[in-house]
Parts: structure tokens; C-alpha cells; sequence
């Protein structure tokens, strides 16, 4: 019984949607129409690269059969996209013919007029965005900050160089107001997040219809070799307590332990064994230093399972035993914490 009650309310919500947007068939904006200002009532706001964005007007419209909007302006940008339906839009002083899948944008201060087909409603998605610079003074560049900051600029002046005619949506932007929609709806974790991701995506779909592959900035790579070495020092920092192997390190990297020897050659000009030494053995002085842990615990700590191992090395690289190297900086150590206290 719940089961038949749950597909009636599926199916009326589906005839619902359908006729609202004024089609016997199915319309993925419809859901839009429940509530067509709701995205409008939002305060969104955000940064994107050098510029605020602020969030104008984000709705579903349906102009009625012969509906006219008479000429006028806004001083920000305005996106027109058309889901369904046909019209007429002006553009300054010339005339176009819209229909389904077509987008233009008007502003800022371009005059323009709409007008829907005589016989049937025009469907119109509309964004409608101020769009501010800002000071470029940004710290964190080394996390992306800078790619970002070069694609919003790439794209705000691509919108600046969109001509005045309608084009195909071929990159469907459209899909992002029902994603904002969606996120209105549910409003998950990371609301303000998706919304923002939501915004730009339209801007960044929209202007790549108009994109020239012969002046895009080529995408950043990594020095791989650099990278992997970067990602082996990084896993026998984090394991050097633990019995480490070169063929482990470079499984977990996923290359072949001879090239993982080259790298630590090419980028460390060291050996694995060699840097590997160098880490627990840092990590050695530090303890006895800063601590009174016995020797052997020490060595255990930091990778010799058998202690006595730990006097030959150790020995072989400072010249002294670990117990003599103790002796050496205890009283040095101590006496530098006591001046900083």
C-alpha cells in the first residue's frame, strides 16, 4: 500500500513539473518553477580570483505568448539562456530569432528587448551578476591561489569580448542553475561552496564557447622525477620507525625500485640508504639530546630493531659513540632552553 502511494506522489510530481513548464513532455528546468525567486532571495557573494561576485538575480522565467519586455539597460552583466521556447530578442538595434539552446549576454549598458513567440510561452534562465575588481595584494599563491586568479581574469575579459548575437550553448551552462537549484533544495554541507562552484561554472561554460585554443596558457605540470622524490623523503619521514625497504617506497610511489634509485640520485645527489640513515639519525641526536630515554629505546624508536647496530653507524658518521654525543650537547642544550625561559 505505502509502495503504491509512494509512485502516485512520484507521478504526480512528474505531471506537475510537466505542466508547469508548459510541455507534455519532460522538462529538467521545471522543478525551477516551484519556486522561481528562491535563488533571487539568497545574499551570495564571493571572491573568485581578483574579483567580487555578487549574485544579482538567479531564476527561471516564462514569458507568455507574446509577452514583450521593452527596451532597457542594466549597468552589470546579464546571461540569457533559452531552455525551451522561441522569440525575438534585440540587441542594440538588431533583431534575432531565439529558440531552444541558445544564450546571449546583454550589459553592461547594452540596450536590448525580448519578445516571446505569438503562440507559445519562451522559457528564459537568467543570471544576473555585478561584478567588482579587487586588490590582487593575495597571500598562499604556492596553493593555486595564482592559477585561479589568471582563469577569473581570463574569463571576465573573455565576457567583455562576447559579441552581441545569440550563440549555441554547446558547453551547457544552463546545467548550472539546476545544480544551484539542487543545492537550494537540499542545501548539504559546503552550501555556500557548491553555490559558488555552481556560478562559476556557467561563467566559465559561457565564455568557452568563444575560447581560441591558440591562446590558452598551457596547463601546469609537475617535475615528476622532482615530485616522486618529494613523495619517497615525505614516506620515510612519516615511517622511519619502521622496517623500510627501497622496493616498498617505491611500490607506495608506484615506479620500479631502480628508478627510485635514479631519482634519489638525480634529486638528492644521495642513495636511499644514505637518506634514510640521515633521517633516523637525526631523529637519533635529536632524542638524546632533548631526552633521557635509554640508548636502546632510542634506536628501537627510530627503525634498528637490533640496537647494537645503531654504535657502528652512528659512530661512523659522527666520530663518537651516542652515549659520548649525549655527553657532548646535554649540558649545551640545556643551557640554551634555560636562556630562552
Amino acid at each position: 500500500m505505502a509502495e503504491d502511494t509512494v509512485k502516485q506522489d512520484i507521478h504526480s510530481r512528474k505531471s506537475h513539473d510537466r505542466k508547469l513548464a508548459g510541455s507534455p513532455g519532460p522538462f529538467p528546468f521545471a522543478r525551477m518553477a516551484d519556486k522561481m525567486d528562491a535563488l533571487d532571495r539568497l545574499e551570495l557573494q564571493f571572491r573568485w580570483g581578483d574579483y567580487g561576485i555578487r549574485v544579482l538575480r538567479c531564476h527561471l522565467a516564462v514569458f507568455s505568448p507574446g509577452q514583450i519586455i521593452n527596451f532597457h539597460k542594466h549597468s552589470e552583466y546579464e546571461f540569457h539562456y533559452i531552455p525551451k521556447g522561441k522569440g525575438k530578442v534585440i540587441l542594440v538595434d538588431q533583431a534575432y530569432d531565439l529558440h531552444e539552446g541558445l544564450f546571449y549576454m546583454t550589459g553592461p549598458d547594452m540596450v536590448h528587448y525580448q519578445e516571446s513567440d505569438p503562440d507559445d510561452p519562451m522559457h528564459e534562465l537568467c543570471l544576473h551578476l555585478d561584478i567588482v575588481p579587487l586588490g590582487g595584494d593575495r597571500q598562499g599563491e604556492n596553493w593555486g591561489d595564482g592559477l585561479e586568479a589568471s582563469e577569473a581574469r581570463e574569463c571576465i575579459s573573455s565576457l567583455d569580448r562576447i559579441p552581441a548575437i545569440p550563440v549555441v550553448d554547446r558547453f551547457h551552462a544552463m546545467n548550472g542553475f539546476l545544480e544551484a537549484y539542487r543545492t537550494w533544495e537540499e542545501q548539504p554541507s559546503g552550501f555556500y561552496t557548491l553555490m559558488k562552484q555552481a556560478i562559476v561554472q556557467i561563467l566559465l561554460r559561457t565564455t568557452r564557447v568563444f575560447d581560441n585554443p591558440n591562446d590558452k596558457p598551457g596547463i601546469p605540470e609537475r617535475d615528476m622525477n622532482f615530485h616522486r622524490y618529494m613523495l619517497a623523503t615525505q614516506y620515510i619521514q612519516d615511517n622511519e620507525s619502521l622496517p623500510i625497504s627501497l622496493e616498498q617506497v617505491a611500490e607506495t610511489i608506484n615506479i620500479s625500485p631502480r628508478q627510485l634509485q635514479r631519482i634519489f640520485r638525480s634529486e638528492g645527489q644521495t642513495t636511499f640508504r644514505d637518506y634514510l640513515e640521515h633521517v633516523r639519525l637525526t631523529g637519533i641526536c635529536s632524542e638524546l639530546i632533548h631526552t633521557d630515554k635509554p640508548i636502546e629505546e632510542i634506536a628501537i624508536n627510530h627503525g634498528y630493531a637490533n640496537p647494537n647496530y645503531l654504535y657502528p653507524v652512528f659512530k661512523g658518521k659522527y666520530e663518537v659513540t651516542p652515549t659520548a654525543y649525549r655527553r657532548m650537547h646535554t649540558g649545551e642544550a640545556r643551557g640554551t632552553f634555560k636562556s630562552i625561559n
